[in-house]
Parts: C-alpha cells; sequence; structure tokens
C-alpha cells in the first residue's frame, strides 16, 4: 500500500513533531538522520515525510502531492486554502500582534497609517475589521526597522518573547491571534485514506494528553 505522505515544515516544528512520533511509538531514525534528503520514510515505510518550507506545506496539500502537514497557523492565516484543518499540536506558540514605537499614540490623527509586515494578507484582514484603511508595506527581514526608519506607523508581526521588539525601542499595543501548530489534511485524502487519516490524528492526539516525563 502506498504511504501516507506527511509534509512537514523544516526547523523548529519539525524537532518538535519528531518528538510526538516517538512517544507515539513510530521509528524516526532515517528523519533524525536524513542528512540532504526531502522525503524521508519512517515507521517501516507506513508513511513519508517530505521536509518544506511552510508556506509549500501549504501548496502540496492543496495540490494533494502531500495528504497531511503540519504547519504553524501563521500560514495557514496568510496563506488560506482548501483544506480541513484538524489539530492544535499545541507547540511553536506565539501570537500575531501590533507593535508600534514606545510612548507613540497609534491612533492619533486622521491621516492614513502605514503598516509594515511579513504577512499583508493577515494585517488588511485585521485592519478591515476595525474599520480602518491602512497602506501596507511588505518586508522580508527585519520588520522592526520599518518604525525605526520612519518607513511605517507600526508593524504587524509574530511576537514569542518580546526582547527584539524591546531592544529596538518597540511595544505590543495589541495582540491579535494566538498562534501554534496544526495539523492540516487534504480533502481527498480524508476521503480516501479515512480509517489511516484518523487513526493517526487520534494517536497524536492522545501523545499531546501524556504527562511530561
Amino acid at each position: 500500500m502506498k504511504p501516507i505522505r506527511i509534509a512537514l515544515t523544516k526547523g523548529r516544528l519539525e524537532k518538535d513533531t519528531i518528538k510526538i512520533f516517538e512517544k507515539m511509538g513510530f521509528s524516526c531514525e532515517s528523519l533524525k538522520n536524513k542528512g540532504r534528503k526531502l522525503i524521508v520514510p519512517i515507521d517501516n515505510q507506513s508513511f513519508e515525510v517530505v521536509l518544506a518550507k511552510a508556506a509549500d506545506v501549504i501548496t502540496y496539500i492543496e495540490h494533494g502531492v502531500c495528504d497531511i502537514g503540519i504547519v504553524g497557523k501563521d500560514t495557514i492565516m496568510e496563506y488560506q486554502g482548501s483544506f480541513f484543518e484538524m489539530l492544535d499540536l499545541g507547540f511553536g506558540k506565539c501570537k500575531f500582534a501590533l507593535a508600534v514605537k514606545e510612548n507613540t499614540d497609534f491612533y492619533a490623527g486622521y491621516q492614513e497609517k502605514t503598516i509594515a509586515t511579513k504577512y499583508p494578507h493577515i494585517a488588511k484582514e485585521y485592519f478591515k475589521r476595525k474599520g480602518m484603511d491602512v497602506r501596507i508595506v511588505k518586508i522580508e527581514g527585519s520588520v522592526e526597522l520599518a518604525p525605526l526608519l520612519e518607513l511605517a506607523d507600526g508593524i504587524v508581526d509574530i511576537v514569542e518573547t518580546g526582547i527584539t521588539l524591546k531592544e529596538n525601542g518597540l511595544s505590543v499595543i495589541e495582540d491579535i491571534a494566538d498562534i501554534s501548530a496544526r495539523v492540516i489534511v487534504n480533502t481527498i485524502s480524508m476521503k480516501m485514506h479515512k480509517k489511516e487519516i484518523e487513526v493517526l490524528l487520534m494517536e497524536m492526539e492522545n501523545t499531546l494528553k501524556m504527562p511530561e516525563n
């Protein structure tokens, strides 16, 4: 039988997912010692793990070349797509927030505000809900630079500890959304491999409930 293919976000989510797989009893040595391989069989060939960047996980699931994806909620919110969001894995926790220079009143005045962000869709939708028209500037690198260079009035970004913001004279004024790792499933795969996928998801969920050693 063809193995279930899991698209896994490289980096921290990859490491945390491997821990869950091992708690589930999966053999993950091939994944931990993958070298430069990007498609790695695990659990005696029952599953194939495809290592990818977060945005590509969405693409692979949408196009059906992978059955299951593990990706951050931030990526799901930004890129959206047609798939089932099935399970919150509870790790990779952080939040989207609106941050500005310390001791500034973001809402003062009537002029259009400029927002710098790596996540233009999320920023646009957030301010749309607030009934505000803003100009959005997409930044690929350190988005904290934009207010310091007076390119933007504020930023919408992922915040974990807030240390980087503080060290650069910025502070959070509003939380936008909580983020964590999620499991997504291709819509056709959910029909074609319903039993196998439901069993895997149930095992993952039960493992998450287990107390830490």
